[in-house]
């Protein structure tokens, strides 16, 4: 049967893309981001490698644009092209998916109610490849997983909330551990920490309320799922809200967790870089939420 055996979160910072594929993740500025995710590829070449990879990103106008912005959107494809984001596609290996275990994840979480948006053609941005780049290295010839990319809406308003996030994570690990093959399933959560790019805050960092948030994803407290969304404008900028997508990845991860691995780093660019590796602690799966009658969402654990 399939598993959730790890979460992974991690910034997906489009100028670490550039410093992989221009040989310069040894130069004093971008040295001590890579730095950090040392442990993490070793440790995946060794112990952690996944199967399948659940790929929460958000699309950067690549493939979305106002004409269709699906909230929720699951790839089903059997691979998956690098697009040109404007300097040409990255010189990166295309994606290989998991178009069974992608349909079966689709299937479980529209009948669990979430309508999910399903795409068999898109090509994927630096939102999807740069955490590939940074979990297993720059010198891929191929990636050595297969990836179901799940796009999450964190770019127009209306953004997802981080309880809706949650409450998808649960769902997802609810299909994944329906599913009859023996498969080593990461969930990959991207995007953040805090950033803004545009405006008076321009270049905006919160160290204390980003290691807040990582802090919070350890253990067994649910704090984060209730954060508002005015709060991430507030606090992390205009960009910070890609942090939502964090959540799915920690939801899937069942009541509890423990940190096998953090980074923290500023300046990367004008963004905080944040990466963190979690791993269950009870190895429960959240079974489907109940509503009481207040509309409050309740939600147990399958032993």
């Amino acid at each position: 049967m399939a598993r959730i055996t790890h979460g992974i979160a991690s910034s997906h910072i489009p100028v670490l893309g550039f410093a992989a594929d221009h040989g310069k993740t040894q130069d004093p500025i971008f040295k001590p981001a890579f730095d950090g995710y040392r442990w993490t590829r070793e440790w995946i070449a060794n112990e952690g490698k996944p199967d399948v990879v659940v790929l929460v990103y958000n699309d950067h106008a690549s493939a979305f644009d106002m004409n269709v912005i699906p909230t929720f959107a699951i790839g089903c494809a059997e691979s998956f092209r690098v697009c040109d984001e404007g300097y040409g596609p990255r010189p990166v290996p295309s994606v290989v998916g998991h178009p069974d275990l992608a349909w079966h994840i689709a299937q479980s979480l529209i009948l669990d109610d979430f309508d999910m948006t399903i795409f068999n053609k898109m090509d994927v941005d630096h939102g999807l490849t740069v955490p590939l780049t940074m979990m297993f290295g720059e010198d891929c010839k191929e990636w050595p997983t297969t990836v179901v990319p799940l796009a999450v809406n964190v770019v127009t308003y209306p953004p997802p909330s981080g309880n809706r996030c949650w409450l998808l994570g649960e769902a997802i690990a609810r299909a994944v551990n329906s599913y009859e093959e023996d498969l080593n399933v990461h969930v990959w959560g991207t995007g953040g920490m805090s950033h803004q790019l545009q405006g008076p805050r321009a270049g905006l960092i919160n160290r204390e309320w980003d290691n807040m948030f990582l802090d919070k994803l350890v253990g067994d407290t649910q704090d984060l799922r209730h954060i508002p969304h005015i709060e991430y404008l507030r606090e992390t900028g205009s960009e910070g809200i890609e942090m939502v997508m964090w959540l799915i990845m920690r939801g899937a991860l069942g009541r509890e967790t423990r940190c096998l691995h953090r980074h923290y780093h500023v300046p990367v660019s004008n963004t905080a870089l944040g990466h963190i590796v979690l791993e269950p602690v009870d190895g429960t799966v959240p079974q489907s939420p109940t509503f009481e009658a207040d509309g409050a969402v309740t939600t147990s654990i399958d032993q």
